[in-house]
C-alpha cells in the first residue's frame, strides 16, 4: 500500500500528461475537481503556454477563488488576459477580505463595476478593509464577525444563531460588544454549547485576548496568533469599536509570505516573482543585484591589488586566499540568517542585541581557532613553512570574528535605516568578509613573510 502511494503520480504530473496527450476533457475534469489553492499552485508550476491552457479550463465560478490564491505576478498576467465582464464575474461571491486583495490588482473600471454590483452594506464593509494597507490587521480582516450583547442569556444567543441559519467560515467564537459596538471580549462556541444556557454572555465570555488595532503589522498579528494559539481574533478601532475579525487561514498566508520573503530576498529576488517569467524580465530583476555585487567585488579586488608585490613573492598566499574568504562568508551567512530570522519573528531588540553579539563572537572564536588550526596544519604540511601556517591561522580567526560581528550588526543597522536586512544584508556581509579576509591574510603576509 505504501508502494502504491509512492508510485502514484502527483497532480502536476497527471496534468502534464493530460496536456501532452491533448485530452482537454480530462484536463477540465481534473482542474475543476481540485481546491482553488491547488489549482493556483499548479498554475504557478507551469510555463506560460501550458498555464494559459489550464486557466481556460477553470470554470468561471471558481476563477475568483483561484486568482486570490495566486502570487501577484502570475495573477497580474492572467488578469491582463481577461475582459471586464470576466473579471467582474470572478469577483462576485468572494469574501470581503479576499475581494479586497483582488481589487488592488484590478483595473479601476472593473473596481467601479464590482462596487456598483454590491449592496450598500457589503460596499461599506469592503471600503472599510480597503482603507487599510494590505499588510496590516485592517487589510487582513474580514467584516463578517458575529457579535452579541453581554446581558443576554446563552439560550437567547442559541435561538439567534438558529434564526440566522449559518455562521461565517472558521467561526470559533462570537464577539461581545456593548450597545455602542465597543468590543468587550469573546464567547467561544464550545462554552456556548457546554455551559448552562441560563447564564449570561457576560458571565462566561473571555476577556483575556484584547482586540487588535487595525494598523498592527501583519507580522505582529501572526506572532500573536502563534503565541496565543488563536483561531480568530477581533480587530478593534482606536475608540474600541469592533471592525471585523482575522482568522487563522489569513495568518498562515502571512507566515508563508514572510518565509518566502526571507529566503528569496537573501538572493536579491522577489517572492512574488513568476518562476516561469520570460528570460528578459528575469534577467533584468537579477541583473540589479549582480551589478551591486560586482561593485563590491571590485572593492575586494582593489584590496588584493594593494598587495600585488606580496603575492608575486609569496605565491602560497594566492592559493590560500579563497579558503579565508570562503570560511568567513559561510560563518557570516550562518549568523546573518539567524539574525534576519529573529528580526522577522520580533525576537531581537536593542535589549538583547548585545548579548547575541557576545555569543556570536564567542562562537566565532571557538570555530575560528578549531578550523584555523586544521588549515594551518594542512598549510604547514603543504609548504613546510611555519610562518605561512601562522599567517593563515591568524587571518582565518580574524575573518571569522569580523564575519560574526558583521552578521549581527549589519542587519540591525540596515533595519534601523529602513532597509530590508534580508534583501541587502548578504551583499554587505560578502563585502566585509572578502575585504577583511584578503586584507588580513595579505597584510599579515607582508609583515611576516617579506
Amino acid at each position: 500500500m505504501e508502494a502504491d502511494a509512492i508510485d502514484k503520480p502527483s497532480p502536476l504530473e497527471t496534468l502534464k500528461r493530460a496536456l501532452d496527450q491533448g485530452t482537454a476533457r480530462q484536463v477540465h475534469r481534473l482542474v475543476n475537481s481540485m481546491h482553488p489553492a491547488e489549482v493556483a499552485s499548479l498554475l504557478e508550476s507551469l510555463p506560460p503556454p501550458q498555464r494559459d491552457i489550464v486557466w481556460d479550463c477553470v470554470d468561471p465560478e471558481f476563477e475568483g477563488d483561484v486568482l486570490v490564491e495566486l502570487n501577484e505576478e502570475v495573477r497580474g498576467n492572467l488578469i491582463r488576459g481577461m475582459d471586464t465582464d470576466e473579471l467582474v464575474a470572478a469577483a462576485e461571491g468572494l469574501e470581503v477580505d479576499d475581494l479586497a486583495d483582488l481589487l488592488r490588482d484590478l483595473p479601476e473600471a472593473v473596481n467601479q463595476r464590482v462596487l456598483r454590483s454590491m449592496d450598500s452594506q457589503d460596499r461599506e464593509r469592503l471600503r472599510t478593509v480597503l482603507a487599510y494597507d494590505e499588510d496590516t490587521a485592517g487589510g487582513l480582516m474580514n467584516t463578517d464577525a458575529v457579535s452579541v450583547r453581554p446581558d443576554v442569556t446563552l439560550e437567547t444567543v442559541l435561538r439567534y444563531l438558529r434564526m440566522r441559519g449559518e455562521l461565517p467560515d472558521r467561526t470559533d467564537a462570537l464577539f461581545v460588544v456593548n450597545r455602542h459596538d465597543r468590543y468587550l471580549g469573546s464567547l467561544h462556541v464550545t462554552r456556548l454549547l457546554t455551559v448552562d444556557a441560563d447564564r449570561t454572555v457576560g458571565e462566561v465570555m473571555d476577556t483575556d485576548v484584547a482586540g487588535i488595532p487595525p494598523e498592527t503589522p501583519a507580522t505582529d498579528v501572526a506572532a500573536l496568533f502563534q503565541d496565543r494559539d488563536l483561531v480568530s481574533a477581533a480587530v478593534v478601532s482606536a475608540d474600541g469599536r469592533l471592525l471585523g475579525r482575522i482568522t487563522v487561514d489569513d495568518v498562515v498566508d502571512v507566515i508563508r509570505e514572510v518565509a518566502d520573503h526571507s529566503v528569496m530576498s537573501m538572493a536579491g529576488l522577489d517572492e512574488d516573482a513568476d518562476m516561469f517569467a520570460g528570460v528578459v524580465p528575469s534577467a533584468q530583476r537579477r541583473g540589479v543585484w549582480l551589478g551591486i555585487n560586482l561593485a563590491t567585488a571590485f572593492l575586494a579586488a582593489w584590496v588584493v591589488g594593494l598587495f600585488e608585490a606580496t603575492i608575486d613573492k609569496v605565491v602560497a598566499l594566492a592559493v590560500l586566499m579563497p579558503i579565508v574568504a570562503s570560511m568567513g562568508g559561510v560563518a557570516g551567512t550562518q549568523t546573518l540568517t539567524l539574525i534576519v530570522r529573529g528580526l522577522a519573528l520580533g525576537q531581537i531588540e536593542r535589549a538583547n542585541a548585545r548579548w547575541l553579539l557576545t555569543k556570536e563572537i564567542a562562537v566565532a572564536i571557538l570555530n575560528g581557532i578549531a578550523w584555523a588550526t586544521v588549515v594551518a596544519v594542512v598549510a604547514l604540511l603543504w609548504y613546510r613553512d611555519w610562518k605561512i601556517a601562522g599567517v593563515i591561522f591568524a587571518a582565518m580567526v580574524i575573518n571569522l570574528l569580523a564575519a560574526a560581528f558583521a552578521g549581527v550588526t549589519v542587519p540591525l543597522v540596515l533595519k534601523r535605516m529602513g532597509v530590508d536586512p534580508a534583501l541587502a544584508g548578504g551583499v554587505v556581509l560578502t563585502t566585509v568578509t572578502d575585504v577583511v579576509g584578503f586584507a588580513s591574510l595579505l597584510g599579515l603576509g607582508t609583515l611576516v613573510l617579506l
